[in-house]
């Protein structure tokens, strides 16, 4: 299983948020330049962490981006499913577009179904709160003094 830029791009972001003190916002343009990666792929991730009830924006003076809800509360295997698009691992997981001749006799789809179900039942026994254990460390990178 490979997540998608999408998918690190949106735990990058609740990660970054989650190191913040809290109640202290942040920007795009911030989380940008902290990971160096394009602030162009980030609006589009924030805006939908936004719909998916992860992060809060506030427009105008002051304004930027924080998390909605407590670290602890984000569980990140909800964040991959809402952030992945495809968890067809082989293309006997589509009914409509397999051409697989071994599909209807296959013993391979069962067990990468299972390993699929063990991936995520990984990721759901984690938060983001767990990622800013060493909240010190990740912020000496993130918010480096100049």
């Amino acid at each position: 299983m490979r997540l998608t830029l999408y998918t690190d791009y949106s735990l990058r972001v609740l990660i970054f948020l989650a190191a913040k003190p809290k109640g202290e916002r942040s920007t795009v343009t911030e989380i940008s330049e902290s990971f160096r990666i394009s602030k162009n792929h980030l609006t589009k991730v924030v805006h939908e962490l936004g719909k998916a009830g992860f992060i809060e924006t506030v427009r105008g003076r002051g304004g930027g981006i924080q998390l909605k809800v407590a670290p602890n509360l984000i569980n990140v295997g909800n964040v991959v499913r809402q952030t992945e698009d495809d968890f067809q691992l082989v293309e006997c997981f589509n009914r409509e577009s397999n051409q697989c001749v071994l599909a209807p006799a296959c013993q391979l789809k069962g067990v990468l179904q299972e390993a699929l179900h063990a991936y995520l039942a990984v990721l759901d026994r984690y938060t983001i709160e767990d990622f800013v254990q060493n909240k010190d460390e990740i912020s000496m990178l993130l918010f480096p003094r100049t």
